[in-house]
């Protein structure tokens, strides 16, 4: 499920039994972060006691009912939060695309105060601006990795170019490589990538994501995945 770090979405890993596995997925994170994901500044902008009532999948189309609970308080910003953690929760299964909300069994066509249009389903790409630059799917925060690690997720970098790098448990840097999506410069493609990497020591260490700026060089991070590092 999709938690937040900083004002972008952020996924994270749950075990939910099946068949009911979108409707586990969300009530997971309708519990929220772990003690684990808190420490390392995930948050979520759905409010506490939020329940889901149901979750019913038709031509790639979830409709998601939860309480009214979901539409209290927050600003534009926490409005659309909560909104793109339900949606990019929804949507990492196959089956779903695109996701139409109700509360209470009603169909929500305007969302919270700011009046957040919600007249048909709306997917990823209407949330657009909560997603990083460079959104890692796999591994996951709090995974175990070993070499060579695949990453794989989406980005919209200029050129479609970006950077991945592995930080082991003695801080240091064992890859630090260059991959490629299959679009970006204002259209977001996906990368899937398998690597090695060299480890001192084995223990918490990171993945980070980032992009080289083409006016200056500098590295502009996007985001940063905790990992247990194995040799």
């Amino acid at each position: 499920m999709y938690f937040l770090h900083g004002e972008n979405v952020s996924p994270a890993p749950r075990t939910v039994t099946t068949p009911a596995t979108a409707a586990g997925a969300l009530r997971a994170l309708l519990a929220g972060p772990d003690r684990y994901e808190r420490t390392h500044d995930r948050s979520t902008a759905i409010p506490s006691g939020t329940t889901l009532n149901s979750v019913a999948v038709s031509r790639h189309v979830a409709t998601v009912d939860l309480s009214a609970r979901y539409d209290d308080g927050g600003g534009s910003l926490s409005m659309r939060a909560r909104l793109a953690q339900v949606v990019f929760t929804a949507t990492r299964f196959p089956a779903v695309e695109k996701v139409r909300f109700e509360l209470d069994g009603k169909p929500v066509t305007a969302f919270g105060g700011e009046g957040i249009v919600l007249n048909k389903p709306v997917g990823r790409a209407d949330f657009e601006d909560l997603a990083p630059a460079i959104l890692v799917e796999s591994p996951l925060i709090g995974d175990s990795i070993r070499t060579p690690v695949r990453v794989w997720g989406s980005a919209n970098t200029f050129e479609a170019t970006l950077r991945l790098k592995i930080t082991d448990a003695a801080g240091r840097t064992t890859a630090n490589i260059y991959a490629t999506a299959t679009s970006g410069t204002g259209t977001r493609g996906t990368f899937d990538v398998t690597f090695p990497y060299t480890a001192t020591r084995s223990g918490a260490g990171m993945l980070t994501a980032y992009w080289d700026s083409p006016e200056d060089g500098r590295a502009v991070i996007e985001d940063t995945v905790p990992l247990t590092v194995r040799r």
